[in-house]
């Protein structure tokens, strides 16, 4: 990873671009940009989450956010100068790991979503997708971490292990994909569920009001866009790490800005206009599932089954 040259004592007057750790000056318009659009996205994420009390998915956005924020602020730092190896880490370590953080709250959402429309009809509990896709986020988080933390520590002599932390990056952020294929395809199985079983749907009248409004499609599009665009994103990163950070890829700047930048940017975008504490109309904290919850729905199930079970023996015994 690091150039065969001391090049934290080099700057643009004195050493050639190809020797710094991106192979182009980062634009300071374009990055700042950025920098200030993810610091105004966290404002309004605290807002909104501490308004509506939408704990989790606020832990998902806060994270990533911070870490887009740090990110940039590397980026903006190598600008004045491409040869400095810590802005260069955290632009690197914290742009690769921060949208982890973004895919844990949209994951949050899935199960929410399943009580709201009805859970008899899903494949799987709402607390399954959650834990699921929970962990396969954490997993891929803590590879990426890892990686990052392995190619921090490789001196320039030491490429086999710098490239021993950036295929560790790559297998955190390839789970990542994989996990967003899963999510992607069980949403669209469970979404067919809901159109062939519409009597078997939700079917509390505050659930039905919720579901017919305006706000609450306009939520699942969005939820539906900063999923695919995350997903982008993931796949970009992927093919850019695999290339190593020399390739032609990895050192293509609009390309950078666009399906990094940009892709995380309409995420966001989509995560904030459209925020489920707005968007479920105040039912946000009626749809969370717990383990006490799903205990409680079982022994209903098993004392409404013997109540039919008695029920009936009670018929039989009239008929006699």
């Amino acid at each position: 990873m690091a150039n065969s040259t001391d090049t934290d004592s080099c700057t643009l007057d004195t050493c050639p671009i190809t020797e710094a750790y991106v192979y182009y000056v980062p634009s300071l318009a374009g990055n700042a940009f950025y920098l200030a659009l993810f610091a105004i996205f966290l404002v309004a994420q605290l807002g909104l989450g501490i308004r509506y009390k939408t704990w989790g998915f606020l832990a998902g956005l806060f994270g990533g956010l911070v870490l887009e924020i740090i990110g940039y602020l590397g980026r903006v730092q190598l600008h004045n100068n491409p040869f400095v190896f810590n802005s260069y880490l955290e632009y690197l370590i914290c742009l690769t790991i921060g949208p982890a953080f973004f895919s844990a709250s949209i994951y949050i959402c899935l199960g929410r979503i399943v009580i709201v429309y009805g859970e008899q009809i899903s494949l799987l509990r709402p607390r399954t997708y959650t834990m699921l896709f929970v962990f396969c986020d954490l997993v891929s988080l803590i590879c990426q971490a890892a990686g990052g933390a392995i190619t921090s520590i490789a001196d320039a002599d030491q490429q086999d292990l710098a490239q021993t932390g950036v295929n560790i990056m790559i297998a955190g952020l390839a789970i990542q994909v994989a996990s967003l294929v899963l999510f992607m395809a069980l949403c669209l199985q469970y979404a067919w569920s809901v159109h062939k079983n519409p009597d078997a749907l939700n079917n509390a009248s505050i659930m039905r009001e919720l579901r017919n409004s305006f706000r609450w499609k306009a939520f699942l599009a969005g939820l539906a866009l900063a999923t695919i665009a995350i997903f982008v994103r993931s796949v970009f990163r992927v093919a850019e790490l695999k290339g190593g950070f020399h390739s032609s890829l990895a050192n293509n700047q609009v390309l950078f800005m666009i399906l990094e930048g940009a892709m995380i940017v309409i995420a966001i975008l989509c995560l904030t206009i459209l925020h489920p504490g707005v968007c479920f109309n105040g039912q946000w904290n009626q749809t969370k599932w717990t383990f006490r919850r799903s205990i409680d729905s079982e022994m209903d199930l098993i004392s409404a089954n013997t109540d039919a079970r008695g029920k009936l023996r009670d018929i039989d015994s009239v008929s006699s």
